[in-house]
């Protein structure tokens, strides 16, 4: 591979990330016409067709994804490299991206932004909320944070918070128009607020006594994607909620909530940052992981 064709590699992802000659040539600071030119001409050279192209989107093709997958940690290592030599002295500077789901932004990041940005100010963080699992090197995010139950086998990870654990809760409004459950069997006759993940995925109750699993697939009329917002519902007495113990505490000690089947709700893997093991970390990721890290 000879240095012409390394850089129309750089630009084959951008086009690939961003599904769009245009929107790499902005992110690249180069006319669209030289992105269009250094696909065309990869592909000429390596005689295989890399990307789908119509009027309105820009896909890989089979070969395409193939390369770019093989491609993406070493344009990540070489990324991370330029990004250490920039931090001169070791200092933590440069852009930082994070993917975190918004709950884990909420209340592990959030609560401790302000200082983090006053000890590193020369540090440009970047935090993407997403639920879904991202791949990391592939979407170009230096770090993630996720629940360690998530976690692949060959990310590193470093714990951002302890245990968590659900409650199921409603409120004393429509307890007062519906009977207590005694067994999660019960669920089943309740009006239960459901959770929309990003991927589509609608998610099933999953629930724990004495090291058996129970996954309930509950029904009801709301379906919401956001806990802040199942919260709210919850409260305000539109059903039963199975939510992060954490999140609604105060709730239950103000008599807001109503907990039930508490011991259905066994402890789980708390938050972990994860990140691809690199021969080079950046001074940048180092001091976000020694920051966020769940402190003993």
């Amino acid at each position: 591979m000879n240095r012409v064709q390394l850089s129309q590699l750089a630009v084959l992802a951008a086009v690939a990330e961003g599904r769009s000659f245009r929107k790499a040539a902005a992110e690249l600071g180069v006319a669209p016409s030289a992105v269009s030119h250094a696909v065309s001409s990869l592909e000429a050279s390596l005689g295989l067709r890399l990307l789908h192209r119509t009027t309105r989107s820009v896909s890989p093709t089979e070969e395409g994804r193939r390369l770019l997958e093989t491609l993406a940690p070493a344009l990540a290592d070489i990324d991370a490299v330029i990004s250490a030599l920039a931090e001169h002295g070791g200092r933590p500077a440069g852009p930082l991206r994070v993917t975190m789901p918004r709950l884990a932004a909420e209340d592990i990041v959030l609560p401790r932004l302000g200082e983090f940005l006053m000890l590193y100010p020369e540090i440009s963080l970047e935090i993407s909320t997403d639920d879904r699992f991202e791949d990391i090197v592939a979407k170009g995010f230096d770090a993630g944070i996720r629940l360690g139950e998530n976690l692949e086998a060959d990310m590193i990870a470093v714990r951002a918070s302890g245990a968590w654990r659900g409650a199921i809760v409603g409120s004393p409004a429509y307890f007062s128009r519906h009977p207590t459950p005694q067994h999660p069997r019960d669920l089943m006759q309740h009006r239960c607020i459901r959770r929309r993940f990003s991927s589509g995925l609608i998610y099933r109750w999953e629930l724990e006594k004495n090291g058996k699993p129970l996954v309930v697939d509950v029904q009801g009329p709301l379906i919401l994607s956001d806990q802040s917002l199942i919260r709210s519902a919850v409260i305000d007495g539109a059903g039963l909620a199975f939510v992060f113990e954490q999140r609604i505490e105060d709730d239950i000690k103000d008599g807001k909530l109503v907990r039930v089947l508490e011991d259905w709700c066994a402890p789980f893997d708390g938050f972990y940052i994860y990140y691809p093991s690199r021969r080079q970390m950046r001074p940048a990721l180092r001091a976000f992981l020694d920051f966020f890290r769940a402190r003993a």
